[in-house]
């Protein structure tokens, strides 16, 4: 049994995530630590993968990671998200690469509030509508702009491809139910979804305080994965089927890994996030990702210094009467 210790990597020396391979997953394989790098062997042989280059580690059935795996990945800041057959199923995820807790004590702020709730809301239809002003308009209003959207995007892509579309239809449980449209835009879906909530969490927000959706555990996921759906996982699930291919889910996560890299769609979504939390509305003036200086609160000196012992030869008053 080994006892070697691998000290955490500090924060400023991993690459920040706009560096990073989008996603890697991973099905019907045993992932090991090999140094700074994870090995994944199957049948095939064995692929060594540096930890630190990894956004977020998609495992899949038919997977076996090690504990030592898990250490190294969470060192190094990769989200590592467990989900069911063709990515369709979420179960759990790994930790953020920040320590700090600003930027979701600023979403958190926002988010409790039904003003700056309703401002950030706009500001994410906003960019849906580039030039249009949308200031004005209701959550019903924008609600239904939105589906108007959509629904000619989906429209358009299906007359420029010739794949039939008879709207969107689709199992959880069940991801060869539907029609193979269908099921490359559950599989394409499935990829954002993941890629944004490993951006999400490494810039220590929360995946369930969502402006849009409400009451999930990912509602700021598909917040966040939504605003990019009619440029990258549309119209590569409609690629995909018009081209043809025996394994849809397989196909189309290449073809989204491979449009991701070049769009640089991981930066573009840390810089969108930033821009929705970081403004007048949340208060928050934005910074960049740091270790979290641990402190406790006070109602009237705001924040006081942990790891202190408090009573012991201090100037709190009466804390020996409690």
């Amino acid at each position: 049994m080994s006892n070697i210790y691998t000290e955490r990597p500090d924060l400023q020396t991993l690459p920040r995530i706009k560096e990073r391979i989008s996603f890697l997953y991973l099905e019907k394989c045993i992932i090991n630590r090999l140094e700074s790098a994870i090995s994944v062997k199957d049948c095939n042989g064995i692929v060594c993968v540096p930890a630190a280059s990894i956004g977020v580690l998609i495992l899949g059935p038919g997977t076996t990671i090690s504990h030592r795996a898990v250490e190294l990945l969470g060192g190094a800041g990769a989200s590592i998200v467990w989900v069911g057959e063709q990515g369709v199923r979420y179960y759990a995820h790994g930790r953020p690469l920040t320590t700090s807790s600003k930027l979701l004590s600023a979403q958190a702020k926002a988010v409790s509030n039904t003003r700056s709730r309703l401002a950030i809301a706009r500001m994410m239809y906003q960019m849906r509508f580039p030039n249009e002003d949308v200031s004005g308009l209701t959550m019903q209003q924008l609600r239904g702009r939105e589906g108007s959207r959509i629904r000619k995007v989906y429209r358009k892509m299906s007359d420029e491809t010739g794949v039939p579309w008879n709207g969107r239809e689709y199992d959880p449980d069940n991801f060869f139910y539907s029609d193979s449209i269908n099921m490359a835009l559950s599989a394409a879906h499935a990829c954002l979804y993941g890629i944004s909530h490993s951006v999400i969490v490494a810039l220590g927000c929360s995946p369930g305080l969502g402006f849009i959706h409400t009451g999930h555990d990912k509602s700021f996921v598909y917040d966040i994965a939504d605003l990019y759906k009619t440029e990258l996982t549309i119209p590569i699930a409609f690629k995909v089927v018009k081209e043809g291919t025996f394994d849809i889910g397989r196909t189309t996560r290449i073809a989204v890994r491979d449009v991701v890299k070049d769009t640089d769609i991981m930066n573009r979504m840390a810089v969108d996030i930033h821009r929705l939390l970081i403004n007048p509305v949340t208060g928050y003036e934005g910074e960049e990702l740091e270790s979290g200086c641990l402190t406790l609160w006070d109602d009237k000196l705001g924040l006081v210094k942990s790891a202190t012992a408090y009573g012991i030869d201090t100037n709190d008053d009466n804390l020996d009467e409690l």
